[in-house]
């Protein structure tokens, strides 16, 4: 009985004793968000990729990650900011302007704890125009009917940029139309405008719908005044729109933002490193997790679009590769 009864004894000690443990092994665990963008949106595919090689791994390093659909760039920002977010994906105009404080962060000025992790796929600047509207060049849209997106959206703010390099108005437009995303393909192929310009990464089914249903062809953005728009903004880079769309069967040159991921100084430095490694480590992987992450390339990742100081857990991977 006496064996027994300390037997017995142990069994409830060390019970206790995991019990008693149990909140300090939670603790360990680490949890991490990242705000992406909609659903159907490659913002939300990226992040979710991440997600996905970060979790496979998580008995090494003790991270869960999860991914959170949100507003969007700004979105994002402003909840890494409030400490709600721990990464998030962000254009990097808008990376820049929450750094500078200017245009939708002037309220809240300059956001100075704002890290860079990696850029990601570029977001082309990109026009699409009715076949019969024989638009060949950004020069031939003057006294067409031009979609330039609807006000508050970052394509509107891209069009007008472009409108104002260009030296024109919108009253140099038969029509400037401030129609919604979700609304420009069907009146292209409707005969309502001429062309529209949107900032997407690609493959997007947003250009594919208009190129399949009436043939629309995509347009060059080039030329001198798109020349000194790359050179004087720092979040923008010369890009190309692959050769995935129906009825166009080159790359079209044009430039863009990058989609980037950022997070905070306050994040820990083992978190960042953890997550960067665990991309580059299974960098393969991650390309092949959607079609617009297929072409990057590590060493531009970690300078392009990138106007926020970089992260020290990112610089400690990177500095490992060799590529700083």
């Amino acid at each position: 009985m006496k064996t027994k009864f300390s037997l017995s004894m142990l069994a409830a000690s060390v019970g206790l004793a995991a019990s008693m443990m149990t909140p300090a092994a939670v603790a360990q665990q680490k949890f991490v968000t990242i705000g992406t963008g909609g659903v159907t949106g490659v913002y939300y595919a990226a992040g979710g990729a991440i997600c996905r090689l970060m979790n496979k791994d998580r008995a090494k390093h003790g991270i869960r990650c999860s991914v959170e659909s949100t507003g969007g760039s700004v979105f994002n920002v402003n909840t890494i900011r409030a400490g709600e977010l721990d990464f998030g994906v962000a254009q990097s105009d808008v990376q820049y302007n929450a750094e500078k404080g200017l245009k939708q962060f002037e309220k809240d000025g300059p956001y100075k704890e704002l890290r860079s992790v990696f850029s990601l796929h570029p977001e082309p600047i990109t026009i699409l125009a009715r076949k019969e509207a024989n638009i060949k060049s950004i020069e031939d849209l003057k006294g067409k009917r031009f979609n330039i997106g609807n006000p508050g959206s970052g394509t509107r703010a891209a069009a007008e940029e472009l409108i104002a390099a260009l030296g024109w108005k919108n009253s140099d437009f038969a029509l400037a139309s401030e129609l919604k995303a979700d609304e420009h393909g069907a009146a292209l192929c409707d005969n309502k405008i001429d062309a529209f310009l949107y900032g997407v990464g690609h493959p997007s089914a947003n250009i594919q719908d208009p190129t399949t249903t009436c043939g629309a062809q995509l347009v060059p953005v080039t030329g001198p005044a798109v020349d000194k728009l790359v050179a004087t903004a720092p979040y923008y880079a010369k890009v190309e729109i692959p050769a995935v769309y129906a009825g166009n069967p080159k790359p079209t040159p044009t430039y863009g933002v990058l989609a980037t991921l950022v997070t905070s100084s306050k994040v820990p430095d083992n978190v960042v490193y953890e997550l960067t490694k665990v991309v580059f480590d299974n960098f393969d992987d991650f390309k092949k997790l959607h079609p617009a992450l297929a072409h990057l390339d590590p060493k531009e990742m970690i300078k392009n679009g990138l106007s926020a100081p970089l992260h020290p857990g990112a610089v400690k991977y990177y500095k490992e590769k060799g590529w700083m």
